[in-house]
């Protein structure tokens, strides 16, 4: 028999060492260290927080189990997630950028500063909802020659008993009482127009001011601008909109080990995360402004986050306390409060908050690629949702198909697909693995301890997998 929490076989696989180690431990009744490599990113012993700054986290009790063990001076999950937000919303006060007016074509993704109202009633005139024919009065009708199209002019006015071709969208004629669909109609011998079944007086007229009157409030401020929305707006006659701007993000990949191209070599892995976290990063709404590759270079860190005009500098490896991990001291240097100073959750325990200026947040990625997505949902997503001013999504829950084996005490965020009413944990859902993800339509958030089969989780979904405007990557 299995202890709880103990993953066998070639699931332990999945976990880096450390994880794995603190599985057993924990499920044998003791407690562990969890050292300073792979996804951990505690700080080594005499490496103090940063003098004065807040780290939002608390420290153990004397005597707890964890007492003197940086991993549990981390923040939890769901405070780190409020904390960026929080961070976000103070900013958005200081800064107030005006809002920005800008054509319908590069709207997509924004949201809305000012209310959408309609500039004209719509529709605009008395159209036709059918192809067919309009027509005057009692039937049987003679059909006039020609017809009425959209986007032509008015056609004559009908006389009782007389009617006239006409297209879906086209102006009815003055003194129309219906339309007559074309498959409702037939003609006799003698070109006379006859209903097939019964008719009711304006049937399939689309009236002058049906869907609004101009004037009238289409949507708020704060609506999110999504396909359906510039269509709306386009309808109503506008070809600008104005909103909230996107938040601008610099993008600075660390690491002398990356490779930009080719097959890895010689010690060198490639980079997964300069061509992935761009298009993640305009999907969650911002403006990536600058990506660029840094390697393990203090003085070139130094000088890309003191250069950075972003609202949010994001950086992906170094947030540890290595000996080329110069995140940290740099933002010790340029005198950063720190907000989020690893969180707990796995994969993704590195990760850190920062505020660079009074305007402008870090947020320190893991290197390790599933570590980077875990950090960029919990506290890049969140700031960038409410710099944009976008709505937080619902949260939901789905049943798992399955048992999770969890983390003894932190969050695990793992790769599902949705199948049916259930969601389907997939492997290689380990730090350093992007296989599981690219298949996922979601992650799914397994508390401490993990979930049972059939347990309901929160999940987060990834946006291409998510319905609306979480597909827009430009």
């Amino acid at each position: 028999m299995t202890a709880p929490g103990v993953r066998t076989g070639e699931d332990v696989e999945d976990l880096d060492v450390e994880e794995a180690l603190a599985l057993v431990k924990e499920a044998n009744g003791h407690t562990t260290d969890t050292g300073h490599g792979g996804d951990s990113g505690a700080p080594a012993a005499g490496h103090a927080p940063f003098d004065g700054l807040s780290g939002g986290h608390g420290t153990p009790a004397a005597g707890s189990p964890h007492a003197g063990d940086a991993h549990h001076r981390a923040t939890p999950w769901p405070q780190a997630r409020e904390t960026a937000a929080r961070a976000a919303r103070s900013a958005r006060a200081a800064d107030r950028r005006p809002p920005v007016t800008v054509p319908l074509e590069t709207a997509l993704g924004l949201v809305l500063a000012e209310p959408l109202t309609a500039l004209t009633d719509l529709p605009s005139f008395d159209a036709s909802a059918m192809d067919g024919w309009a027509v005057a009065g009692p039937g049987p009708w003679a059909v006039r020659d020609g017809g009425a199209l959209a986007g032509h002019e008015r056609p004559e006015p009908l006389t009782d008993g007389e009617a006239v071709r006409i297209a879906t969208g086209a102006r009815i004629p003055q003194d129309t009482t219906a339309v007559l669909r074309s498959e409702h109609g037939r003609t006799d011998a003698k070109g006379r127009l006859h209903p097939t079944r019964e008719m009711s007086h304006g049937q399939d007229i689309r009236p002058r001011g049906q869907e609004c009157r101009g004037g009238d409030q289409l949507l708020p401020v704060g609506t999110l601008v999504t396909p359906a929305v510039l269509g709306l707006a386009a309808a109503a006659g506008y070809d600008t909109l104005t909103a909230i701007p996107r938040p601008r993000v610099d993008v600075f990949v660390l690491g002398d080990e990356l490779l930009a191209e080719g097959l890895p070599r010689d010690g060198r892995i490639r980079d997964a995360l300069g061509p992935m976290l761009p298009p993640w990063l305009r999907a969650l709404g911002a403006e990536v402004t600058t990506v660029r590759r840094i390697g393990d270079d203090a003085r070139a860190l130094h000088k890309a986050l003191t250069g950075s005009e972003a609202d949010l500098i994001v950086t992906t490896g170094g947030t540890a306390a290595g000996p080329v991990d110069h995140v940290q001291p740099t933002l010790r240097r340029i005198g950063a409060e720190l907000l989020v100073d690893g969180v707990k959750v796995r994969p993704g325990h590195p990760m850190l908050l920062a505020r660079t200026k009074e305007r402008q947040h870090l947020v320190g990625l893991p290197g390790n690629p599933l570590a980077a997505v875990s950090g960029l949902l919990t506290l890049a997503e969140p700031l960038l949702r409410t710099l944009a001013a976008r709505p937080a999504p619902e949260p939901y829950t789905m049943p798992l198909q399955g048992a999770v084996q969890g983390h003894p005490y932190d969050t695990r965020l793992v790769p599902v697909v949705l199948r049916g009413d259930h969601a389907v944990p997939l492997r290689y859902n380990g730090p350093a693995m992007l296989r599981g993800v690219a298949a996922a339509d979601a992650l799914a958030v397994v508390p401490p301890g993990g979930a049972r089969a059939g347990q309901e989780a929160e999940l987060i979904d990834l946006p291409w997998a998510a319905a609306g405007i979480g597909v827009c990557f430009t």
